[in-house]
C-alpha cells in the first residue's frame, strides 16, 4: 500500500508495469538525518544530489559495486550488508540504472517530506525509464541515495 501511495504521489500508476520486484526498498529517513524542502535547497545542494546519483551510475557502468555502494545511505547499506549483494540486486532489477546509456536530470521533488530527484534514463536496451531517487542528507551534510523507484517512461501526451 505504501509503495502505491508513493507511486501516486509521484504521478505514476502501478498499472504502468511497475512491480514490487522493481522497487528498491524505500526506507524511512534515518534517525538524526534531516530532510529539506527541494525548493529551498541552494544550487550547491542540488548539484551535490545530482553528482551523487551520476557518480553512482558511473560506478555501476564501470562494474564497481563497492564505489556504487558507497553512495547508498547507511540504511540501504545496512539492509544489503555488502557491495556484492547490493550490486547483484541492482543488476537483477535495475538495468536502466546499472547500464544507463543516457541520463537526464529532471525536477527535484518533495514527496511526503522526502527529497526526491527525478531522472530520465535510457537503459541498455534503448528503452526509456524514469527513476525517482530518494535522497537523504547525512549529519555531515553530504547526500546519499536512500532508495530508488524505476518506472516506465510514459509517452508524451498520455
Amino acid at each position: 500500500m505504501r509503495r502505491h501511495i508513493l507511486l501516486l504521489a509521484l504521478g505514476l500508476s502501478p498499472a504502468l508495469g511497475w512491480s514490487p520486484a522493481l522497487a528498491m526498498s524505500v526506507a524511512p529517513a534515518q534517525a538524526g538525518s534531516t530532510t529539506d524542502t527541494p525548493s529551498a535547497l541552494p544550487p550547491a545542494d542540488r548539484a551535490a544530489i545530482q553528482g551523487v546519483i551520476q557518480n553512482q551510475i558511473g560506478a555501476f557502468g564501470r562494474h564497481d559495486d563497492a564505489a556504487a555502494f558507497a553512495y547508498a545511505s547507511p540504511g540501504i547499506q545496512s539492509q544489503f550488508g555488502d557491495a556484492a549483494t547490493f550490486g547483484a540486486m541492482v543488476r537483477r532489477g535495475y538495468q536502466p540504472v546499472y547500464l544507463a546509456r543516457r541520463v537526464h536530470f529532471g525536477a527535484l521533488l518533495a514527496v511526503h517530506g522526502r527529497t526526491v530527484q527525478k531522472v530520465e534514463l535510457i537503459g541498455p536496451d534503448g528503452v526509456p525509464s524514469l527513476a525517482f531517487y530518494f535522497m537523504e542528507r547525512e549529519r555531515d551534510g553530504t547526500w546519499r541515495i536512500d532508495g530508488c523507484i524505476i518506472a516506465p517512461a510514459r509517452a508524451e501526451g498520455t
